[in-house]
């Protein structure tokens, strides 16, 4: 079997083209911060064992719905966030005793016997225990030889400390004091945020594996109802739920009517009804009605836990954009040690060597130290997850949600994703003096006892028009020709051609031309014959889903053109094509070789998503450049796809572009004016301009580093305006909104 056909391949044919996953040095880096961060969070955890119970062994049933890495992501968002309000706490008085922001503010302290120690003694603490996490997760960093954020940050905050701590003992004209501990506080932060975002895209689903009840109340062989732990529910028990009750595993109903609230699953707002037959998912809360549902899953195999499998990928793969800045951290690092030793020599050079060389070099090294560089990309991401999650979209693979913003051509698969899958009555002819609904309400009478899908689409037809089919006696199957029963005494039947050839009846010219006009648009006919006269005729085809018309008229207005893949003849994906203004067609290809479509549009330079169910279309889905599974409730754990869309919404694949679209643009504009204040201030810190009396001091410095800090926040806050609606056709309804974050 191909690589390609495994639903669990590692999507290494996902990425040939300019964007990579991660190298294994990648991994090294990542994995060994991981480690790093990791023990930082054991010694928090030690100081606080209540605490660590929650963040190492909390989830529901004792750890039973643990999530791993998500669990430690947690872990760290408390540790920093608590090592932030700490240090922040701990630097108001450094502060409110900095001589330079005093000078600059123009307000003033008393001061008392020993105050002058306020500023060195708190911002000794305060890097010890907001700063010294950052110089061990520069350790692996600088044992690979390959410096970037953590550190460059290690770097400004190493310096800042020892120049100021030896001003304490050696005076010069400043310390930076006040400069560490903000530097410290924002870096803090901005790991805060970016541990934040990643918890936040999955915190509905711990609140959905909460809502999974203890036990289950199974159904015995005797009928009576017995307690047990849901951990002890095996493939195919029977179980009660009761009204208002959580469905304790995922199954299928075997008898009961309810309506289900699946929101935390699907997102959908409204109860779903279900009946016997209908899936129903664990952890979803049944309505008014009792439901007895027959287990199909349980434990690792339930859809909720494919979903938390789909977030932990998520948790561990790294945005490109994020290594982007990692790279530009290593880049400075390098410029600002080169500027140093640049200034301290040009310096040493014009004047002599002294303090106030030794000044100029650390303002140069404390000034390059990333403080924008480091909130550009986590307030993005946060704001970029939280728009995903709340508008349906599951993301397993970040690089995959910034390459969307690139796309050529989007690739859907038609049944199922198009259309709804199933047949559908789209057409009626009566002859005669027979109505359209009485010829429904004798065709759905006729059908009532039938299994087939025919039979299924008409009684559909019939409940959706509100007809009420009459009474059918002596129902038989007449087989490869259609069906016949007694309705009002007399002999109807219902089916295609071949049933009239059998009965050699004579077909009205009216329905001669309406069945030539289907077969033109490949559709399905049948007859409705009553005493061997055809009296009306019934166009049957897959229904498109309303959805699809909007989202390909949004997508060639984004400029991504739209191809189809199905296994269907070329006339009917022709049709299905002409009617939505679909660009290219591949018709009747079999499941295996629908990668090879995708290689071909790949051929031409095109970057390429396919959408699809994720399960026939599982080569296809990893093939691609970005692998979109399109399904809900238990078709939501795909392995095949990088995003997963849980509302079973084809229109949320143009909001897939929008947001990668906006944020990617919103993460430029950050790292632009991050890097920009680093590009402006170094040379002025190293005395460029010093000839013509331009010579920035540490004050202004540290103002502008503020300055570009603030203005990076506040444009990633934008990123919550971007519009995701979408066009609204002629005749089409609107099919949802989308969700803002909070």
């Amino acid at each position: 079997m191909d690589d390609h056909d495994k639903p669990n391949d590692d999507h290494s044919g996902h990425h040939d083209h300019e964007d990579r996953p991660p190298t294994d040095h990648d991994r090294s880096t990542t994995n060994a911060d991981d480690r790093v961060e990791q023990s930082l969070l054991e010694e928090e955890a030690d100081a606080d064992e209540a605490t660590e119970h929650v963040e190492h062994h909390g989830g529901h049933n004792g750890g039973e719905h643990d999530h791993g890495h998500g669990g430690m992501h947690e872990g760290h968002e408390q540790m920093f966030r608590r090592r932030f309000f700490v240090s922040t706490l701990l630097s108001i008085p450094v502060l409110l005793y900095s001589e330079a922001l005093q000078e600059w503010l123009g307000f003033s302290v008393p001061a008392f016997p020993g105050s002058e120690l306020i500023n060195p003694v708190f911002a000794v603490i305060v890097f010890a225990y907001g700063g010294v996490p950052f110089l061990r997760m520069a350790i692996p960093e600088l044992r690979d030889r390959s410096p970037g954020m953590m550190t460059l940050i290690s770097m400004a905050i190493t310096v800042a400390f020892v120049y100021s701590l030896a001003s304490v003992v050696f005076p010069t004209q400043s310390a930076f004091f006040w400069e560490l501990v903000t530097l410290i506080d924002i870096m803090l932060l901005g790991h805060w945020i970016e541990m934040r975002s990643v918890r936040r895209a999955s915190s509905a689903l711990d609140e959905l594996a909460k809502l999974i009840p203890d036990t289950a109340e199974r159904i015995t062989e005797s009928g009576e109802t017995e307690e047990v732990p849901v951990n002890e529910l095996n493939d195919g028990d029977l179980v009660l739920v009761r009204p208002g009750a959580n469905v304790p595993a995922d199954g299928v109903v075997d008898e009961g009517d309810s309506d289900v609230d699946e929101a935390m699953i699907t997102g959908e707002s409204r109860p779903v009804s279900k009946e016997p037959g209908d899936e129903v998912v664990g952890g979803t809360i049944n309505g008014d009605g009792s439901l007895r549902v027959r287990i199909t899953a349980t434990g690792d195999d339930t859809a909720l836990a494919g979903i938390m499998r789909l977030v932990e990928e998520a948790q561990q793969s790294r945005s490109k954009t994020q290594m982007l800045a990692d790279r530009a951290a290593g880049w400075l690092f390098y410029v600002a040690v080169a500027s140093a030793v640049v200034t301290t020599v040009a310096w040493t050079v014009a004047t002599s060597f002294g303090a106030p060389v030794i000044e100029r070099a650390v303002t140069v090294l404390v000034i390059a130290c990333p403080h924008a560089l480091g909130l550009a990309i986590p307030l993005v991401v946060a704001i970029n997850t939280s728009l995903a999650a709340r508008n349906g979209m599951l993301v397993r693979d970040r690089i995959a949600m910034e390459q969307a913003r690139d796309l050529d051509t989007v690739v859907f698969d038609k049944t199922g994703t198009l259309t709804e899958g199933e047949q559908g009555v789209v057409e009626i002819e009566a002859v005669g003096d027979v109505t359209q609904n009485e010829a429904l309400a004798l065709a759905a009478a006729v059908e009532g006892d039938s299994e087939h899908m025919i039979a299924e689409a008409i009684r559909e037809a019939s409940a959706e028009r509100g007809v009420t089919p009459q009474n059918a006696t002596g129902f038989e199957a007449i087989k490869g020709r259609g069906v016949r029963a007694t309705v009002d005494g007399e002999m109807v039947y219902v089916g295609g051609p071949n049933l009239l050839s059998q009965l050699d009846s004579e077909v009205p010219p009216e329905l001669t031309t309406f069945a030539d006009r289907a077969g033109e648009n490949a559709r399905t006919v049948v007859y409705l014959v009553r005493n061997d006269e055809p009296v009306a005729a019934f166009a049957l085809a897959d229904v498109i889903r309303e959805e699809s018309y909007q989202v390909v008229d949004a997508l060639h207005e984004l400029g991504i053109e739209v191809a189809m893949l199905t296994g269907d003849s070329e006339d009917v994906a022709r049709a299905v094509a002409e009617e939505l203004g679909i660009d290219t067609v591949f018709a009747e290809v079999l499941p295996e070789d629908k990668d090879k479509k995708v290689s071909e549009l790949q051929e031409q330079g095109k970057l390429v998503a396919m959408v699809g169910d994720g399960v026939n279309d599982a080569p296809a889905l990893t093939r691609a450049d970005i692998g979109i599974a399109i399904g809900s409730g238990t078709d939501v754990a795909v392995q095949s796809a990088d995003i997963i869309l849980v509302q079973n919404n084809p229109l949320d694949v143009v909001r897939l572009v929008k947001i990668s679209r906006a944020s990617y643009r919103k993460m430029q504009e950050n790292l632009v004016w991050a890097a920009g204040y680093n590009i402006f201030a170094i040379p002025l810190a190293a005395g460029v301009l010093a000839p013509i009396g331009i010579l920035l001091s540490p004050a202004v410095g540290a103002l502008l580093m503020s300055l570009s800090t603030v203005i990076v926040a506040i444009n990633a806050q934008f990123l919550r305006r971007v519009d995701l609606d979408l066009p609204s056709l002629p005749g089409v309804a609107r099919s949802g909104s989308p969700r803002a974050t909070d």
